[in-house]
This record gives C-alpha cells, structure tokens and sequence, in this order.
C-alpha cells in the first residue's frame, strides 16, 4: 500500500475514538511485550512510545483478523499468517472488550456492510431508497440486491 508519510502523521494526531496505554508485542520473533499508547484513527490503529509524540508505527485494520486470545488480550493478523501477529495485553476484561468491539468497527468493509443493511431496512420501510436524494443509484457501487450482510 502507497501512502503518504505527512498525511499519516497529520492523522496519528487526529482525535482518536479510542486510545489507551496497553502491552504489545509485534510480530517479530523474540519480541517481548512492551507498553505502548495505543490510539485508533479512523481504520488506522498507530502505536506510540509513551513518552513520545510521533507513532512508532500503524496498522491499516482492513482485511486482518481480530482474535481474542483470553479474558485481557488480543491478537491481530492479517492474511493467512496467523503466527506472526500482533499481541496486545488490556488492564481488564472490560477494557479488552471494549478494544475488540472498536476494532471489529472500524474498517471500511463493517462501515459498507452496515451502509448496506441500513439501506436495505429503510428502502423496505419507506419504500425509496435513502441514498438517491444525493445522486447515488441502486446501480451504484454500494449494490442493494445481491450484496450479503
């Protein structure tokens, strides 16, 4: 994936809807769990040292797996590598659930399905579909008919 650098950071300092100090551990082998401020962005999860400003690195949440490894701790990978992941280690069961649920909602794919189905529930209650008001047609890219949520 090409991205730009400045707009990246720009973003990493963006409001996040989540950010927290927790334990991680990248995928490499013989990494050991260290404590990071932890921020999602949009459908970017950036990790930080915590005594600095500029993210040591991001993650783009689209197309990995979320796996919630115990009561206080989950893994994402991406691709049919499931062993090399990253671990991240909450203060609580609370706390971890609450990261799961934010991470599982930030993708784009969650925010298209979901655009779908809401689409689908009002075209059947009104009977028109909510999106034409702003030029966008059943023939669009976000398909009514054939589309699985």
């Amino acid at each position: 994936m090409r991205y730009n650098e400045k707009e990246l950071l720009t973003l990493a300092k963006q409001p996040a809807e989540k950010a927290d100090e927790l334990w991680m551990k990248g995928p490499k082998k013989g990494s050991v769990l260290k404590k990071r401020l932890v921020k999602l962005v949009v459908n970017f999860l950036f990790y930080f040292r915590i005594d600095e400003e500029e993210p040591i690195g991001a993650l783009l949440l689209e197309h990995c797996t979320l796996t919630q490894e115990d009561d206080n701790a989950f893994s994402i990978h991406f691709g049919e590598e499931s062993e090399r992941k990253y671990f991240f280690k909450c203060a609580s069961k609370d706390q971890c659930g609450e990261w799961v649920e934010a991470l599982t909602n930030a993708s784009y794919e969650f925010m298209r399905k979901s655009l779908i189905f809401y689409r689908n529930e009002i075209k059947k209650m009104t009977g028109k579909d909510p999106l034409e008001q702003y030029g966008i047609s059943e023939d669009s890219r976000f398909q009514l008919a054939t589309t699985k949520v």
